[in-house]
């Protein structure tokens, strides 16, 4: 099963159209079965196409490109987690896949609900999926900082635990706004609640960082970022572990680099 997670960065990059075909292009040659998508937004005043989603939805512009090549089999769940560019704009999250849907899911881990005025809401999406047969969930996440006083990491983290069930299989995919070398901040704090980094169950990885120097919610960085993870709640096989879209392997796309995991699914 291959796995990819990115934090889009959509409608703030330079040359969007071209990277969106670009990312379009690498999914064709990759196939994901999941796709775990972050800052995926869409404009307040553009026309609805199908439930919650507008036309300029960038997951929903990413699926024409992608039918312009011939792929047409993924299925998309997105909801919104709040208003950006001074309400012009609402960001969400995304889940596609071109495994059958079973349930989806949404719901809030930020204290507030309030996405219209609050741009620090956070919203997880997820699918469960029809696997061979068996049902795997897939959550995209977009979480707040460790040290945030208005909606700190712990709290979200806490509310995330309380939505999901430890007893089936998932994965937790995402930009997660704590770096993974820093001790007993929200890392470490996922570690130490049963859940194991598909990162760390691989010897085939690279050095992991998905962000280098400063980009927006990282203003003062000073070093490299391995925020982006794919996390699940209990031990896999991992093939490998590697970032993508970070001019090494692959264009870069976005502020984000991606992460792509290849992994072996055992019933």
């Amino acid at each position: 099963m291959k796995l990819l997670t990115l934090n889009c960065h959509s409608w703030h990059e330079e040359n969007q159209i071209e990277k969106i075909k670009y990312l379009a292009q690498t999914i064709k040659e990759k196939s994901y079965d999941v796709i775990a998508l972050q800052e995926v937004s869409q404009a307040l005043e553009a026309e609805y196409v199908h439930g919650k989603v507008k036309e300029n939805n960038y997951a929903y512009v990413l699926l024409q490109e992608l039918e312009k090549l011939g792929v047409s089999d993924y299925f998309l769940v997105w909801d919104v987690s709040h208003y950006i560019k001074n309400g012009t704009y609402e960001e969400g999250v995304a889940i596609l896949t071109k495994h059958p849907i079973v349930e989806e899911h949404s719901f809030f881990v930020s204290d507030s609900v309030d996405y219209a005025t609050n741009w620090k809401t956070r919203r997880i999406v997820g699918a469960t999926i029809s696997y061979n047969n068996k049902l795997l969930t897939f959550y995209s996440c977009h979480m707040g900082w460790w040290h945030d006083e208005e909606e700190p990491f712990k709290g979200q983290a806490d509310k995330l635990l309380q939505h999901i069930n430890m007893d089936y299989p998932f994965y937790l995919m995402g930009d997660f706004n704590n770096d993974a070398s820093l001790k007993g901040e929200g890392y470490e704090y996922l570690i130490n609640r049963g859940f194991y980094d598909t990162y760390q169950m691989t010897d085939d990885k690279d050095e992991g960082i998905t962000v280098k120097g400063k980009i927006a919610g990282w203003s003062n960085n000073k070093q490299d970022l391995r925020i982006d993870l794919i996390l699940t709640n209990r031990p896999v096989q991992v093939d490998y572990s590697k970032v993508i879209f970070n001019n090494v392997n692959r264009n870069v796309v976005s502020d984000h680099f991606g992460v792509e995991v290849n992994l072996y699914e055992e019933f």
